[in-house]
């Protein structure tokens, strides 16, 4: 592998392929090329790539169904190619788990800075290891950190993304302490927001679909007006 590390590029348009694996070749990057989502998962069994750019329209697995569960199954950074720019894909690329995205027609040396912006981000997120290995107590569940399992009172199990582990353990970590949108976006994918970005909203409210005993009435997570979220209970590491 190269120093520059490994791209998997998944796309359905075999001159489109050919020529970003030539031209990120001479970039400096190890590329593997997929025409599909099956393939992309076949190479997924063997490789462990640094970074997937992934087409939303694809026959098949769509690049959003195949985004959102690589971000359940992994934490590979994702660039979205999109067509024309349109403002739905790209919303739904983001709230998929994408780390950015680009608009066909693109300038491939926008495509390459682009993929050093995101490996320089996602190289210096802090890691989050406090709680690698740990059972957490926190209101009516518990946290089995590396499974990314949560059991409630009652002993029913929910499995946890990636994503929601990165974000629910920021919280975790920082009990009763208000943290701003942007702050959790940027402590947990390097992004900095846009005027609009709504992800970490998208994200809380998935989230305490899968925390709160009543979503309408959160007493999990708490919404803090003109300040972000703030974890609003007590937690306790038992092992």
């Amino acid at each position: 592998m190269t120093d520059k590390g490994q791209i998997l590029v998944v796309d359905d348009n075999l001159d489109l392929r050919e020529a970003l694996s030539d031209y990120l070749g001479r970039a400096g990057f190890e590329v593997l090329c997929a025409e599909n989502g099956g393939v992309m998962w076949q190479l997924l069994n063997d490789h462990h790539p640094d970074l997937i750019i992934l087409d939303i329209m694809m026959p098949g697995e769509d690049g959003l169904s195949a985004c959102k569960r690589l971000s359940r199954e992994s934490n590979t950074p994702i660039l979205m190619l999109t067509a024309l720019g349109d403002a739905d894909d790209r919303i739904s690329g983001l709230d998929s788990g994408a780390d950015d995205y680009l608009a066909k027609p693109f300038n491939p040396r926008e495509l390459v800075a682009r993929i050093n912006a995101i490996l320089r981000r996602t190289q210096k997120l802090p890691q989050i290891e406090a709680l690698a290995g740990k059972t957490v107590r926190f209101a009516h569940l518990e946290l089995d950190y590396d499974g990314r399992n949560l059991k409630d009172a009652d002993g029913r199990r929910t499995q946890l993304t990636y994503g929601e582990l990165k974000l629910l353990s920021l919280l975790l970590e920082r009990p009763r302490m208000v943290l701003s949108r942007d702050e959790l976006l940027e402590m947990s994918t390097g992004r900095t927001a846009g005027p609009l970005d709504r992800t970490i909203d998208n994200q809380i409210s998935r989230l305490r679909r899968k925390i709160e005993q009543d979503v309408l009435r959160p007493s999990i997570i708490a919404t803090v007006r003109h300040g972000g979220y703030s974890l609003s209970c007590d937690v306790e590491v038992l092992s």
